[in-house]
């Protein structure tokens, strides 16, 4: 893959971002901001994508299938080269996190050090369909709490990147994470998506410590009601669909 500049430019701004930092702000929340990705124009390049509807294998209405409301499209692998190079950029620096969770919690960790090797082995699964995802709602729409799990094989981290000013563009339609605690009731965490940088979060469940070692405290995620305005976001998921 030809990386662009704008591309190389967020490699970079990775490759330079407090990983320890960020590695700790997913262990304690569940999730974590990065540092800027995209420039304004990039990220309104990034929205306008969503008319173009050659670039994507399906079209979802929440509402029809009771997720929520509003709309969300998922690219076919023909990905446009801005998502395709943020992708590749994280996964290096999301890998010691997944493999560090995985030791924790005495799971198996089947990803390679190379990304392109990893989806080679959910293709071989059958999961061969595109799960990145660019999203718009307006006012009124929500996405409820859910999980991104599409088969068995499964990356535990996944990022979202902001495409509108919070604000100006649109109102309300916070980030949501709710956490199911052993024994306790749920915590939840609302995060207002910065334009342009991204928010690591876990997929299904993060490593939570207990008297007996660590435990997996269940989690789900979901957008609150957008009040003014459209809200877009870039989703990256680091396994494929069945």
């Amino acid at each position: 893959m030809t990386t662009t500049p704008a591309g190389e430019a967020a490699r970079q701004a990775l490759d330079r971002a407090d990983w320890a930092r960020l590695a700790e702000e997913l262990d304690t929340f569940g999730c974590a901001l990065t540092p800027r990705l995209l420039s304004p124009a990039e990220r309104r390049a990034l929205a306008a994508l969503y008319d173009r509807q050659e670039l994507f294998r399906t079209t979802v209405d929440m509402a029809r299938h009771r997720f929520g409301s509003g709309h969300y499209r998922y690219f076919t692998h023909d990905l446009p080269e801005p998502v395709a190079a943020l992708r590749a950029a994280f996964y290096p620096h999301l890998l010691p996190v997944a493999r560090d969770w995985a030791t924790r919690l005495g799971r198996p960790a089947p990803w390679p050090d190379s990304f392109d090797d990893w989806l080679g082995m959910c293709h071989g699964a059958g999961q061969d369909r595109s799960a990145q995802i660019l999203l718009r709602y307006g006012p009124g729409d929500w996405n409820a709490l859910h999980r991104d799990l599409f088969g068995e094989l499964v990356f535990p981290l996944q990022v979202v990147i902001g495409l509108d000013v919070h604000g100006t563009d649109c109102t309300g339609g916070e980030f949501l994470l709710v956490e199911q605690r052993p024994r306790a009731q749920s915590r939840g965490t609302v995060r207002t998506l910065v334009q342009g940088h991204g928010l690591v979060f876990t997929t299904r469940d993060r490593p939570v410590a207990s008297r007996r070692g660590w435990s997996a405290g269940a989690v789900r995620h979901g957008v609150s009601t957008v009040r003014e305005g459209l809200r877009h976001s870039l989703g990256l998921v680091f396994h494929d669909a069945s």
